[in-house]
């Protein structure tokens, strides 16, 4: 974990945090939280410099809501956006909001080890990540490269 709230400027410009952090408060206001009361947004930087944002959805059958983070990829696809730069993540709350297991994967598909994953509460950007510390020695795309032709003999 970063021990200041600044991600270095080689990752991530402080202008750049903060149009994130903007357009992530405004997806939080969009939740769908009727049960747990727990608004999260996201916003997801892509490879054309587009910002994509995502909030949570939960559904009666509580297990089948989305969250913050899949939302702003599945936004990021539809547009055309197949790698992301950065994320950032906004709850409430004392403890850090970070992505969950599954998001994190989610992330990993369209993102690199060295990722700013940027956590923050209403008012400000609290800590940063890398995906590689999120998910340190993580299974993604790199690892179903191609070894054999399609529909071929393996070799």
């Amino acid at each position: 974990m970063s021990d200041t709230s600044d991600c270095p400027p080689e990752l991530l410009a402080e202008e750049l945090q903060q149009e994130l952090l903007k357009f992530a408060r405004v997806a939080q206001g969009q939740a769908y939280v009727p049960y747990s009361k727990f608004p999260v947004g996201a916003a997801v930087l892509d490879e054309h410099g587009k910002i994509h944002t995502g909030c949570n959805v939960e559904n009666a059958s509580y297990p089948l809501g989305t969250c913050a983070e899949s939302g702003a990829l599945s936004a990021m696809v539809l547009a055309g956006g197949r790698q992301v730069r950065a994320v950032l993540v906004v709850g409430d709350g004392e403890a850090l909001v970070t992505p969950c297991g599954g998001c994190r994967q989610k992330l990993r598909e369209f993102a690199a080890a060295d990722l700013p994953v940027l956590v923050a509460d209403r008012q400000h950007i609290r800590h940063w990540f890398t995906m590689g510390e999120l998910l340190p020695s993580s299974f993604g795309p790199d690892n179903l490269a191609m070894t054999r032709e399609p529909n071929g003999p393996a070799g």
